[in-house]
């Protein structure tokens, strides 16, 4: 039992990388339907395939929910089950429960009439985005970037929009360290956020956090994303009197 659990942990990397680089050309378009199910080799059935969609979250739906198109049933079943198996602890991180939160609101849009909800229950707590630094509410925000989908989690949304001059210095913090999912992460915050400074260059600098940071499926798909918003016009830049430093 300790030897498969081992396996399992040193597999899961690899097939959260596996499942990212699905999700990322149906992003990119194509006819009605994607199938992310049917394109990976690790088969649906295998418990660190349900680990590695928890892992992805919401952004295994994301074809569907930023660009409308249309999931199979194996997906569905196989991101229920993910929500199923791995649901907040109780007292648990704010971060677990809205990644969880955007994960149901996410699966009801797929299933429903595709006008994403909040879900049920109880809203997770946002006063962290005002209550943080800088620097440690875009690394708690980069870990959320799945819900950076209009909609998808409107308390958040609006909590992130009272920040966007933070959130492009920690971008710009980001990339200096070459923490490159982190300001992918932030960049596809900041691709939907009014207000993200035009002095930033974002479309630029997530062009740079792609090319050097893009063999990571993640950062990929982070940067797939933001393009869809900013071709949408969700966050389109304004114009800010200052510049931005980290």
């Amino acid at each position: 039992m300790e030897a498969q659990r081992s396996d399992a942990t040193s597999r899961l990397p690899d097939v959260v990388q596996e499942f990212a680089s699905a999700v990322v050309p149906a992003l990119r378009g194509g006819d009605g339907r994607f199938d992310v199910v049917g394109t990976v080799l690790t088969p649906a059935d295998d418990p660190v395939a349900v680990a590695a969609v928890r892992v992805l979250g919401a952004d295994v739906l994301a074809p569907r929910t930023l660009a409308g198109r249309t999931p199979t049933e194996a997906d569905l079943a196989l991101f229920e089950r993910a929500v199923r198996a791995f649901p907040p602890k109780a007292g648990g991180s704010a971060l677990s429960a809205w990644s969880h939160r955007g994960m149901r609101a996410a699966l009801a849009a797929a299933r429903a009439d595709g006008t994403a909800r909040a879900g049920d229950g109880d809203v997770p707590d946002t006063a962290w985005v005002a209550e943080l630094s800088w620097q440690r509410m875009t690394h708690q925000l980069a870990q959320l970037a799945a819900l950076a989908v209009p909609g998808l989690a409107p308390p958040l949304a609006e909590a992130v929009a009272a920040r966007p001059v933070d959130l492009a210095r920690g971008f710009v913090r980001a990339v200096r360290r070459r923490d490159w999912l982190q300001a992918a992460g932030a960049g596809r915050w900041l691709a939907m956020t009014p207000g993200t400074p035009e002095s930033l260059g974002l479309a630029t600098g997530l062009d740079f956090v792609h090319h050097m940071g893009g063999a990571d499926a993640r950062v990929a798909l982070h940067v797939q994303a933001a393009a869809v918003l900013r071709s949408r016009g969700d966050g389109a830049a304004t114009p800010y009197a200052g510049s931005v430093r980290a």
